[in-house]
């Protein structure tokens, strides 16, 4: 799609198409199926009058795309943001269709997204959006067509709004439309951690194949939210040494490691880590440049660019958020050869693996333990490793590309497969 301009195009779609364009060149894909298979399926583009509490109506603009539904109802995730656009709405739309593909869940991939900065509203303003955004998308979503859930700027309260808005225009309780819910209302136990325990597994996973023991790590953490603050505690409890955290206002870091529960009592009362005393300020990129054995930018896309990415002093990068790397920097650091990457589709999927988990215990109305969703979770995580490891042996290429190779192939294989209609 890069010849031709469409809706989505932006500098992080086009991100998405050249990596799937490296993966399509592999597998040898034929021109028909191979834009097929990369454009998204439809979008839907809502505009929400929202009341604020001066009385006064304020219109926000809202998306939902959904990339393909070839095997499954779509999932993903529901982003609150001022700098959403439509192009990152397709991309990690796009990123998702391959994240649940290549680890073996019956999904299509799509993501949502409110151009909002979330911290500036009240909570009864941030309610009354969230109802009515999903009220403009109930028709185009369900348990069997489009199964959201939460990202940045949304959480399990944001959820359990939007799954009493879609029962009550249903006329019945429906848990199942929505994942990443209170526990109270059918979410799941370990969703919570779900993102963040899945990265710091591969962390692991793959320390242990470079023969990297724990108390020999340190770990820098962009992006304190649910993912990094859930990887980077998953991590200390092993006993690798938090060196560095961030958030929206800039990062904080301590060579002799971080007290985590401190960081998250600061947060929860200041509402940003600005001002915690346990380190040295720095910027979020003065952050990202520090010495570390594992780098996790866990907050938003393009942040590891070519302008840092021959700067980095890390051995290994976990990617957190979807597409914190751009394609220049992944090709300056794969010329550089001495950090391995852990791509976003593999590293960031346990979130989507206990969101489906979720789905299925909604729809059973049978709910498991948390070691039950943790076991099954690992399971899963190690299938997928150990897949994108062989593809990667088999194809000689990157582990992001091998992992994309193993998405898009199962994609465009049920495509190909289900043929044209009509």
């Amino acid at each position: 799609m890069s010849h031709h301009q469409t809706i989505y195009s932006s500098p992080v779609f086009q991100q998405a198409c050249n990596q799937f364009d490296a993966a399509a060149d592999i597998l040898g894909m034929e021109a028909g199926l191979r834009e097929r298979t990369k454009r998204p399926r439809r979008c839907v583009v809502v505009a929400m009058p929202v009341r604020m509490d001066s009385g006064k109506v304020e219109l926000f603009e809202g998306y939902r795309v959904q990339h393909n539904l070839s095997t499954g109802p779509a999932k993903g995730g529901i982003r609150f943001h001022q700098d959403v656009t439509l192009g990152e709405v397709a991309a990690l739309a796009m990123w998702m269709s391959w994240k649940c593909s290549l680890v073996g869940l019956p999904y299509g991939g799509a993501k949502g997204g409110v151009i909002v900065n979330a911290r500036d509203m009240s909570a009864t303003e941030l309610e009354r959006l969230s109802r009515r955004y999903m009220q403009e998308i109930t028709p185009f979503i369900g348990p069997n067509v489009d199964i959201p859930a939460p990202d940045v700027g949304t959480n399990a309260q944001v959820m359990a709004w939007m799954m009493d808005t879609y029962s009550n225009h249903k006329g019945y309780y429906e848990p199942g439309v929505i994942t990443g819910k209170p526990i109270s209302l059918g979410g799941s136990l370990g969703r919570t951690e779900a993102t963040g325990e899945g990265v710091a597994w591969f962390v692991k996973a793959y320390l242990e194949d470079m023969g990297v023991e724990a108390e020999k790590t340190t770990v820098i953490v962009q992006g304190f939210g649910n993912v990094g603050s859930e990887a980077a505690r998953a991590l200390y409890h092993w006993g690798a040494e938090i060196t560095g955290i961030s958030d929206f206002t800039g990062g904080i870091y301590n060579p002799k490691g971080i007290d985590l529960k401190a960081a998250a009592e600061y947060t929860a009362k200041n509402k940003s880590l600005k001002g915690f005393p346990g380190g040295e300020a720095l910027t979020n990129e003065q952050l990202l440049e520090q010495p570390c054995t594992v780098l996790i930018p866990a907050a938003l896309e393009r942040v590891i660019t070519a302008e840092n990415a021959g700067k980095l002093k890390c051995r290994l990068i976990a990617e957190g958020a979807n597409g914190p790397t751009t394609n220049e920097a992944d090709q300056i650091l794969s010329q550089r050869g001495d950090i391995q990457i852990i791509p976003d589709v593999l590293c960031n999927s346990g979130g989507v693996i206990v969101s489906y988990f979720e789905w299925l215990q909604n729809l059973q109305n049978y709910y498991w333990t948390k070691n039950e969703v943790f076991d099954k979770l690992h399971r899963m995580l190690a299938k997928a490793k150990a897949s994108v490891d062989e593809t990667q042996k088999k194809y000689n290429c990157s582990r992001r590309t091998a992992a994309l190779v193993l998405g898009i192939s199962r994609v465009s294989e049920a495509k190909a497969m289900r043929g044209l209609f009509p």
